[in-house]
């Protein structure tokens, strides 16, 4: 095979400038995030609510949960090599619109084992979601800027959690029920799917491996600074074999295994806050109302990290940056657990723990992004995402234990604390992967 990465081909999409076609994907794809944020946090949303009105205890959630959990690790995992293997764009379409109606469905449930079900089919349009849209954004990023823009894009999730958060509490719960949040949530990605099919392109990479293009295609290429046709598919960076068993290939298995415990430490902690934060401030003495607006901050402080951590990833590594940022969250979780404060406190630590363990979670999809090359790239997120959903189970079943034998409702957030520091450990342990794989990102191995 000829050296792939290191083609003219390649070069030229390493390098690009980043315009207007760039900024138009990067956007796309980060209202795709928002969609995912959205849902991702709807379930929690509901929950206080739900609690009265089915006349259920705290902890029976946790099926709820569970499911959904569940559901964004298959897609996860699934949509990995399939948006390697098919494209990304197809990824995107086919997610947006599984979890879009059954979303809209989960507000007709009557029963906490249909909305289970519902919430299951729902988390795997998300997981499917998360990877393609990164990967999209990747493909068509400057290596130079990459972490940034991913990160930018996945920005889109906390912005989804925040301003959803917002309509929810102030709109739609007070006024039309706990089944508006599901309806509303189903709804617009819907609408997104019509746009994206207008106005989302494919990966160049994919494009460039295709026998055939349309005008409006080799019009695209031609404006990323690439001949149609000229590029042999041999000189394409595209997966041509198991993309899976590509991340365990030469110089990329240490940097594996790591990404996995740095995803799975993570997402436990954004689960754990995620799924019970509105639930614990419920009983800690707010209305479903203040809980909802109160845990919305945690959000709206994860849309901060992009304006710093992205740029820090791309200069300075994130074994250094990403590290000393998780173990920043740790303390921030640390007084949420611990301290009694005023109700506008909280919401300034929230906002506090949101940027730094939210957004901590941004920059680790930012960097899988960053340094895994583009055959394997959704593959290498959608794995880690996957992997990482072991926690996201395991979060929402430590919470409701933890409530069942009678710990403090802010308590359960202690745990937190240790994975936010396993997570700054593993981060800072990329560093021993040495210079290889960076190389082999520019550079396929010839058999």
């Amino acid at each position: 095979m000829a050296d792939a990465t290191a083609s003219p081909f390649e070069t030229t999409l390493e390098n690009q400038r980043i315009g207007g076609l760039q900024i138009r994907v990067a956007l796309l794809c980060g209202l795709v995030q928002v969609c995912d944020g959205y849902d991702l946090s709807s379930i929690a949303w509901a929950v206080p609510s739900l609690i009265k009105t089915w006349h259920l205890p705290p902890q029976a959630f946790t099926l709820a949960f569970l499911t959904s959990s569940l559901g964004i690790m298959a897609g996860a995992l699934s949509a990995g090599p399939l948006g390697d293997r098919i494209g990304r764009k197809p990824l995107l379409i086919g997610s947006l619109t599984i979890f879009g109606v059954t979303s809209f469905l989960s507000g007709f449930a009557g029963s906490l084992g249909m909305l289970a079900f519902l919430r299951f089919f729902t988390g795997i349009g998300i997981g499917g979601g998360f990877s393609g849209a990164a990967a999209l954004t990747g493909d068509y990023t400057p290596a130079r800027r990459r972490a940034l823009m991913i990160m930018a894009s996945f920005t889109g999730a906390p912005i989804g959690g925040f301003v959803g958060g917002q309509i929810v509490a102030l709109w739609l719960l007070p006024r039309y029920g706990w089944e508006s949040i599901f309806i509303f949530g189903g709804v617009f990605p819907l609408v997104l799917v019509l746009a994206l099919l207008v106005w989302l392109p494919e990966s160049p990479r994919f494009l460039a491996a295709r026998g055939r293009l349309s005008a409006r295609q080799e019009t695209l290429l031609r404006r990323l600074g690439l001949t149609p046709g000229a590029a042999p598919p041999q000189h394409v960076d595209v997966a041509r074999g198991n993309p899976v068993k590509l991340l365990f290939s030469k110089g990329y298995a240490l940097q594996t295994v790591l990404m996995w415990i740095i995803f799975f430490c993570s997402l436990m902690n954004l689960f754990l806050f995620g799924y019970w934060m509105p639930t614990v401030f419920k009983l800690i003495g707010m209305t479903p109302e203040q809980a909802v607006f109160a845990s919305s901050f945690r959000d709206f402080g994860a849309c901060f990290a992009v304006f710093y951590l992205g740029w820090a990833i791309d200069r300075f590594g994130p074994e250094r940056s990403l590290a000393l940022h998780y173990a920043a969250g740790a303390v921030f979780i640390g007084l949420i657990s611990l301290v009694a404060m005023p109700y506008a406190l909280l919401l300034a630590v929230t906002f506090l723990a949101g940027t730094t363990i939210i957004g901590s979670q941004t920059g680790a999809n930012g960097t899988c992004g960053k340094l895994y090359p583009a055959r394997m790239r959704t593959s290498g997120l959608g794995w880690a995402l996957g992997v990482g959903r072991l926690g996201g189970i395991a979060a929402p079943a430590l919470g409701g234990y933890l409530l069942s034998i009678g710990m403090a409702p802010t308590h359960i957030f202690l745990s937190a604390c240790i994975f936010a520091i396993i997570a700054a450990a593993a981060t800072g342990l990329l560093a021993l992967r040495g210079r290889q794989a960076e190389r082999l990102a520019v550079q396929e191995a010839t058999p």
